[in-house]
């Protein structure tokens, strides 16, 4: 099968895709399922230098998000729900192929609404980001959040939720155009480029001195968001695009009397299996009542140029979820019932 193989670590930019990788075989409470979409992550690019916290044995295929239907020649393990040519989304290691083996449980029927292309950025940047504001930051109504890196796809997702659970949204990003886009397609109320010094007094302006009660940040900007964070805030780890581990000045911890909390939502499934399904519920019914809406970055990549889509995505020239067409595009919209 056609797969984007890790046979030793480099830069995807350096790595070919692969035509005749061996396709994979089911284990145990597994199925497999036929690709169409997969989603574009940061850790990707990581995971392929050797560079991530999980790093499978080599050879393995990379890609963690993906969207398509049941093989038909899947075994159908005991409790499983899904049948032959049922449409899924999910995620497990080996996304970046024309065929996948992953346990049952990660996979989550595919809306009748949602095309495969939309399908396949839900899995692990949706929940991370409703988790994050919900379960970590305990988000209310009339709150201000403040989304850096807020037309990326964690990020607009981000933007979209907090929208949607009643918040005033104050999106960040680096360039006018992100920005527009973080209020076009996210929704956001206002916009800040933080590649303006001194862009915490804006933010401060907006919330009328008092600050954002919320920091959501996959970037690595929470140290110069507490310039600008309330008493009583909540800053979320969500991720380190920038490169950077921060390290944080504690007094202003104690001084601001706020909270630093992360999120981890691959780790969800260990510690807190129960959560998993609850958090899908929720997200599933704010995308059937149309309050949330995935974002597709406009440009898709077929599967031998991957690498150009992580290339894009590591330079912040995209916006919403990336996607690489893994299966014959118009195949993979056909389906969809929009």
């Amino acid at each position: 099968m056609r797969a984007f193989v890790i046979n030793d670590y480099a830069h995807p930019s350096k790595i070919p895709a692969t035509a005749n990788f061996p396709e994979p075989k089911a284990g145990k409470g597994q199925v497999l399922v036929d690709v169409y979409s997969a989603g574009l992550n940061y850790f990707d690019i990581l995971q392929s230098q050797g560079k991530y916290q999980v790093q499978p044995p080599r050879p393995f295929v990379l890609g963690n998000e993906f969207a398509g239907k049941i093989s038909a020649d899947s075994p159908i393990p005991d409790g499983c729900p899904f049948r032959p040519g049922d449409r899924v989304f999910g995620g497990g290691q080996g996304a970046y192929a024309e065929k996948v083996a992953v346990p049952w449980q990660n996979l989550v029927p595919l809306p009748d609404n949602m095309s495969y292309d939309q399908g396949a950025g839900l899995y692990v940047t949706w929940p991370t980001s409703y988790e994050a504001l919900v379960g970590r930051a305990e988000l209310k109504a009339g709150e201000w959040v403040l989304v850096t890196a807020s037309a990326g796809g964690v990020g607009i997702a981000a933007v979209q939720l907090a929208k949607a659970l009643g918040a005033k949204v104050i999106a960040a990003a680096g360039s006018q155009e992100k920005l527009d886009i973080s209020i076009r397609y996210g929704g956001a109320d206002h916009g800040v480029n933080y590649s303006k010094e001194g862009w915490q007094k804006e933010v401060l302006k907006l919330t009328g001195g008092k600050g954002v009660d919320v920091v959501y940040d996959p970037v690595g900007l929470i140290r110069d968001s507490l310039k600008c964070i309330a008493w009583k805030g909540r800053a979320i780890v969500v991720g380190f695009a920038a490169g950077t581990i921060e390290k944080l000045p504690l007094n202003l911890v104690l001084l601001k009397n706020i909270s630093i909390v992360g999120i981890h939502w691959g780790a969800y499934t260990k510690f807190e299996p129960a959560r998993v399904p609850v958090v899908w519920r929720s997200l599933l019914d704010l995308f059937s009542s149309g309050r949330a809406k995935p974002i597709v970055y406009p440009e898709t990549f077929p599967l031998e140029r991957l690498a150009d889509g992580l290339v894009a995505l590591e330079k912040r020239k995209t916006w919403g979820k990336v996607i690489v067409h893994v299966r014959d595009p118009e195949s993979s919209q056909a389906r969809a019932k929009l």
